[in-house]
């Protein structure tokens, strides 16, 4: 059992928090945010959990989940700092701040503590999610392990090395909204079609996760499915054309890669 704090109940914090309250382990959950309305919300999902101040959250938690904007980070830490530097026992400090490297995470804390990086994405809140992990070399085994069992009623976990996190976060932490455009657009294809629009916002819906599904379980590559569905002079074939024509993979690589460019920055 472990006491586990979630600073930041925004989008990604809270669905990370939901998420592991869905833990049978009898951990205890506390939540802090500037807005206390929507820390208490992300409470009332969270049978074993309270909504408490920053100071109490610190000294309490074994685990401490950082989820909050870059930019908010300096003020975080002049605020958590003391706190920290009070505790005979240093907490593992988990960050899922975009773009912000262990080694900083550890400068503004001011502590000689563990770090570990993880990046969700909006899923982990249904247990579908994927979450990337990364371990600097202050953090035990056995933290490290209970950091994992934390996180595993998100959904899949990655480890990976942190110098690839940000290229990774610009797939599965921005791919969710890419992949809610795709989703629409082929749901306006159907309405354009004739198709009632609660009809063809499901077909693309269930579409999506159905492919997703199958790749996953087969662990086949993209490519291969994109030909299992292409018939010789078909209608899919002529779909893929059109797509290739307007420069649909090329768009998304250049949004991925944007994305990307635009987590460095805001690590710097």
């Amino acid at each position: 059992m472990a006491v586990i704090g979630f600073i930041g109940t925004g989008n990604m914090g809270g669905s990370l928090a939901l998420a592991a309250g869905r833990n049978t382990e009898g951990d205890q959950i506390l939540l802090c945010d500037r807005d206390k309305q929507k820390a208490m919300r992300i409470s009332h999902g969270i049978p074993k959990s309270r909504v408490t101040e920053l100071e109490e959250l610190v000294d309490l938690s074994d685990y401490i989940f950082i989820g909050v904007k870059p930019q908010m980070l300096a003020a975080l830490f002049d605020e958590l700092g003391p706190a920290l530097r009070k505790r005979l026992e240093y907490p593992v400090l988990v960050s899922m701040v975009a773009g912000v490297a262990i080694a900083k995470i550890r400068e503004y804390s001011g502590i000689e503590g563990p770090v570990v990086r993880i990046m969700p994405n909006l899923p982990v809140s249904v247990g579908a999610g994927l979450v990337m992990v990364a371990r600097d070399d202050l953090t035990r085994d056995e933290d490290y392990s209970d950091v994992l069992r934390i996180l595993k009623p998100a959904g899949e976990i990655a480890p990976i090395e942190e110098r690839l996190i940000d290229a990774g976060a610009s797939i599965s932490g921005c791919g969710p909204a890419f992949a809610a455009m795709f989703i629409e657009a082929l749901a306006d294809g159907g309405c354009a079609a004739g198709l009632p629009r609660e009809t063809s916002a499901l077909l693309a819906s269930q579409t999506l996760f159905g492919t997703a599904v199958l790749m996953m379980k087969n662990r086949m590559y993209p490519g291969i499915l994109k030909d299992m569905v292409c018939s010789p002079g078909g209608t899919t074939i002529e779909g893929v054309r059109v797509l290739e024509e307007n420069g649909m993979r090329g768009a998304v690589m250049d949004a991925v890669i944007a994305a990307y460019e635009k987590a460095l920055k805001l690590g710097k």
